[in-house]
């Protein structure tokens, strides 16, 4: 949803129920966003070094792992699932999300994107730690970007950790900027 500051998006997690994106704010509005929030689990991120969003946040607020603004012209992919893996799509309210399921039906790796106009925004890219350095994470990418493609995006935007870098710029993602965020009041694990 467009805000005065940039997007909020209802993310749902427990650890981050909302997530709220400076786009071109201005410090005075960032700060008007951030003395606004009182409940717990609510994020802001924004496309600036940490040292300039910083001063920004009161001691209840606590920073997110370093991050990247990444992006990629999309192209088909021809990534399938190794053996023993199957990969189903899904699409609801113009999110496409991708599963990667062993041979008994356990999750082993997820992702969306969200559809927007020619660009897709691809998010919440996960392999589970049992099924990891099996190149699961370029399988959901490939079927994300196959699904995106298939519905008319051209490019592709994602939020990046630092693990995650490593990977999309194997799949010619660039680094666009600096994604800085912090949570309020962050839910324990």
């Amino acid at each position: 949803m467009a805000e005065p500051w940039g997007l909020s998006i209802q993310v749902g997690l427990p650890a981050q129920m909302v997530r709220h994106v400076l786009l071109d704010a201005d410090a005075g509005t960032a700060r008007g966003l951030i003395g606004s929030v009182t409940a717990p689990a609510i994020c802001v991120k924004g496309f600036l070094a940490p040292d300039v969003m910083g001063p920004w946040f009161s001691p209840a607020w606590v920073p997110t792992d370093p991050g990247f603004l990444m992006a990629v012209d999309l192209r088909p992919s021809a990534v399938r699932a190794p053996r023993g893996y199957t990969a189903t799509t899904e699409t609801a309210d113009g999110v496409i999300g991708v599963r990667i399921l062993t041979a008994d039906g356990e999750l082993a790796a997820r992702g969306q994107v969200g559809l927007t106009g020619a660009a897709g925004v691809f998010d919440q890219i996960v392999t589970e730690q049992a099924h990891r350095r099996l190149g699961l994470g370029t399988v959901v990418m490939g079927a994300l970007t196959d699904a995106a493609v298939e519905s008319g995006a051209t490019t592709g935007l994602l939020g990046a950790t630092v693990q995650g870098r490593a990977l999309y710029e194997t799949l010619d993602w660039k680094v666009l900027a600096p994604l800085t965020g912090f949570i309020h009041r962050p839910v324990a694990p």
